[in-house]
């Protein structure tokens, strides 16, 4: 009997250099899912890969010299080592450089022209060049970019477009009539309530202003632009031919059942790509799932601020198993999560080293030690063993459950509840006192038999996290793979199995101090120059008086911004995400003149909670932060001056 198929894919990286542990996040996600899918009996392609066109590319190999496909090649290079590293399964390796996807996309280009769904027009404006973006006059802050904040300049220029209202319709009836299409449900009412039910823009698909791009065959003084020619990847890819000649695996493998996305490009994924699949008469993929951001401690990781981490170096101090446990453990299904150092060493000491590493340890030296190594099942059984029993022949349909949903921090923390079930079986039991007493030998035997029976099954489910890791288990057990259909028995280690007389240390212990001194002697803390301090003042005209009561009916608290984003549209707005006690709320705020997202992500800030719920540019606000404004009109954000907790109220 065939194999149920699963095609699964991340966004391909731009290859403008080395991928933080952010975007390495994605890969390492889109391999557990794979892994685990495998398990499951399914025929999993995956596939990863680079977008390796466009003018950001064409600039910096102006800057560094060298052409563009030269700049390309090594940073593909780059992002290939660091998957590869960090030991992701992926099929296939696509590059948008690749000559089948080019004339693909360029077929593709064509046939939608013929079509009529593509137009030749204009665009005129204010041009980011960073940003690849152009801007009306009002849309800029200051005159410059309301994106990055850079200067613009104008610039007209003849473009290609796509009718992207001609498919509006069908889209939004597809989203309400198959709930599963985008997840999590927040982005997809940000998508309808934000882009679609407002109207969309026909949308840029060529540039002529430079010239690293795929050509437009019949018009060769335009390139592809990067959507159009990105996205098709995921088709292009599995053998996809415009011409009606596909190759069998696209034939197989298309729709997606998955494509795993950064929730910043959701837009793009949810909106853009179907309409394009819609125009080749092509069914759309079975769901799009935006992964939230992993952020530094101090933020969103940026290399202009200095907090960008990166995979390899994390690596050296941890190893890779132990990286790909903290990436998928720490990020929540739709929050933002955080990585810091300290953070790292605190799971691997916890978690790592303690929970699952000491209790190999200790069970595989307990059999040497009193069995010389022999694991055998005399069957002397008590309650507790039952209750072991159960626990860890229900963990297998606890992780499915969690990994059906695509929670996989969740799945993690089943597989690590059974192994902390295992360590409290050993505090239930005392397997030092039973060896104490010859009469109990048999008792203690099927005591450390259940034990490496749990930790089998453990290390089974834990493969598709830690694959290593799961190998580095079982060898020392010597215990051969299981399945997942094998997770139904307890039982299946074979009596009078022996295992290792040398057992290794999974996790060592790690000292915080010592790992610390070793960053900073990597990472210098930088050194910020002292404020001037200016001698001015404000004076407002005074408001009535208000009465003691008045302001009893405000209730203001510490709110922490754990993500921000521009509202769309809007030269001012910013909207942030702000955790206040174990909720969480939507605020948008006029500071996008003053603050970039990056700068608000990681903030403490006043907020006014209990003002009325409105709507600011369509997008709901629920709240106000406060600000502090001089005479110039200038705004900082009030700030609490020590360190509280998100959601102390403030009186």
């Amino acid at each position: 009997m065939a194999k149920p198929k699963f095609y699964m894919t991340t966004a391909i990286a731009y290859a403008s250099g080395k991928p933080h542990i952010g975007n390495t996040y994605e890969a390492v996600l889109a391999d557990a899912i794979a892994r685990y899918k495998r398990q499951q009996g399914y025929d999993v392609f995956f596939q990863t890969g680079t977008d390796e066109h466009g003018q950001k590319i064409e600039i910096k190999a102006q800057e560094a010299g060298i052409t563009p496909k030269e700049y390309v090649d090594n940073a593909a290079a780059q992002i290939k080592h660091i998957w590869d590293l960090m030991n992701t399964s992926y099929d296939k390796f696509i590059r948008t450089t690749d000559a089948d996807h080019e004339a693909q996309v360029q077929k593709i280009f064509k046939k939608m022209y013929a079509k009529g769904d593509i137009y030749k027009g204009h665009y005129e404006g204010m041009y980011c060049t960073p940003c690849e973006s152009f801007f009306t006059e009002s849309q800029l802050v200051d005159g410059k970019c309301p994106d990055c904040g850079r200067p613009c300049v104008p610039a007209k220029e003849e473009a290609y477009f796509f009718k992207m209202s001609k498919y509006a319709d069908r889209l939004i009836e597809h989203i309400n009539t198959h709930p599963e299409f985008i997840q999590p449900e927040s982005r997809k009412n940000e998508m309808m309530n934000n882009f679609l039910l407002p109207g969309l823009q026909d949308l840029c698909v060529s540039r002529t202003s430079f010239k690293w791009g795929i050509p437009v065959d019949f018009d060769p003084k335009h390139v592809v632009y990067v959507w159009l020619d990105a996205l098709t990847n995921y088709i292009t890819g599995i053998g996809y031919d415009c011409d009606g000649e596909s190759t069998e695996m696209f034939k197989k493998n298309w729709p997606a059942e998955l494509h795993l996305i950064g929730k910043d490009i959701i837009r793009f994924h949810t909106i853009y790509w179907p309409i394009f699949l819609m125009s080749l008469d092509l069914p759309l993929p079975k769901q799009v799932f935006g992964h939230p951001w992993l952020l530094q401690g101090d933020g969103k990781m940026s290399k202009s601020k200095g907090n960008v981490l990166y995979a390899d170096e994390l690596v050296d101090f941890f190893g890779v198993d132990a990286v790909r446990y903290f990436v998928l453990h720490e990020m929540p299904f739709e929050n933002d999560g955080v990585i810091t150092w300290e953070l790292m060493v605190e799971r691997l000491n916890s978690e790592l080293a303690n929970t699952l590493g000491n209790l190999v340890n200790r069970t595989i030296s307990m059999s040497n030690k009193y069995f010389g190594g022999i694991v055998s099942n005399p069957g002397v059984c008590e309650s507790v063993d039952k209750e072991l029993e159960e626990f860890a022949l229900a963990a297998a349909g606890k992780v499915a459950a969690k990994m059906d949903k695509l929670r996989v921090a969740d799945a993690m923390t089943e597989v690590f509840s059974l192994f902390k079930r295992c360590n409290k079986y050993i505090d239930e039991t005392m397997p030092w006192a039973l060896a104490k007493d010859e009469a109990k030998r048999d008792r203690l035997a099927t005591v450390l038999y259940n034990l490496v029976e749990g930790i089998c099954m453990g290390a089974t489910l834990l493969e598709s996290f830690m694959p290593d890791t799961t190998k580095r288990i079982l060898d020392q057990l010597h215990a051969p793979a299981r399945t997942l259909d094998d997770l139904s028995f307890f039982g299946l280690y074979p009596s009078g199995n022996k295992v290792t007389d040398k057992p290794e240390i999974l996790f060592a212990r790690l000292d915080i101090k010592e790992i610390m001194a070793k960053v900073e002697a990597l990472h210098p803390p930088v050194q910020e120059e002292a404020p001037v301090k200016e001698e001015n003042v404000v004076d407002l005209e005074p408001k009535p008086e208000i009465t003691f009561d008045d302001f009893e009916k405000l209730q203001f608290q510490v709110g922490e911004i754990i993500a921000c984003e521009p509202v769309k549209k809007s030269r001012k707005l910013l909207c942030s995400q702000v955790k206040i006690g174990s909720q969480v709320r939507q605020i948008v705020s006029g500071i996008k003149a003053h603050y970039s997202p990056e700068e608000m992500v990681g903030k403490k800030v006043m907020v006014l909670v209990n003002l009325k719920p409105a709507k600011l540019a369509g997008v709901m606000s629920e709240g106000m932060l406060l600000c502090a404004e001089d005479a110039d009109g200038n705004l900082a954000l009030l700030t609490p001056e020590k360190d509280m907790p998100a959601g102390a109220e403030i009186c």
